[in-house]
């Protein structure tokens, strides 16, 4: 499986992205809400907006991205899904409290003076490399366990030749 050659690995991972820019609204806009209506701690706000964000990438991604996938028990798949994004959290909970926090401070060093709050730019950047950090993860991972059962489309590739 070669996505560099391969046009329907190619679709996939561009299926694969857009689903994950779904997501990336759904878990940056639920933690704003969160944390900006709700109060919620940062740390618990991000792991609420992640498992929503989760919730919504496998529903995209077994029906659109790999509808060959629902041959395979959806329970099952949810929960390779889900044990792949737990690693991801699990880089990104330290990685965005570590980041929160530096951001902020250099806001703050630096004086910028916007109409939000420092926090709400720092949160959302830290989101943001956070996010960025674990793409490439989730899509492989989950490509070569998650729905590894799809064909390739290499196929396709060989038929070219």
């Amino acid at each position: 499986m070669n996505i560099l050659n391969c046009r329907k690995e190619r679709q996939r991972f561009l299926k694969f992205t857009f689903v994950g820019l779904t997501g990336t609204i759904v878990d940056f806009g639920l933690l704003n809400l969160l944390r900006i209506v709700f109060k919620l701690p940062l740390v618990w706000a991000q792991g609420i907006s992640f498992t929503v964000a989760v919730i919504n990438n496998f529903l995209w991604n077994r029906f659109w991205t790999y509808p060959e996938s629902r041959d395979k028990g959806a329970s099952w798949q949810l929960m390779q899904f889900f044990i792949i994004n737990i690693i991801g959290i699990t880089i990104r909970t330290p990685l965005i409290s570590w980041l929160d926090d530096l951001i902020l401070n250099i806001l703050i060093k630096v004086k910028v003076d916007v109409s939000i709050e420092n926090y709400v730019i720092s949160q959302n950047l830290a989101l943001a490399v956070s996010i960025s950090a674990i793409m490439l993860w989730n899509y492989f991972a989950n490509r070569y366990w998650t729905f590894k059962n799809i064909p390739s489309g290499d196929e396709e590739l060989r038929e070219e030749m």
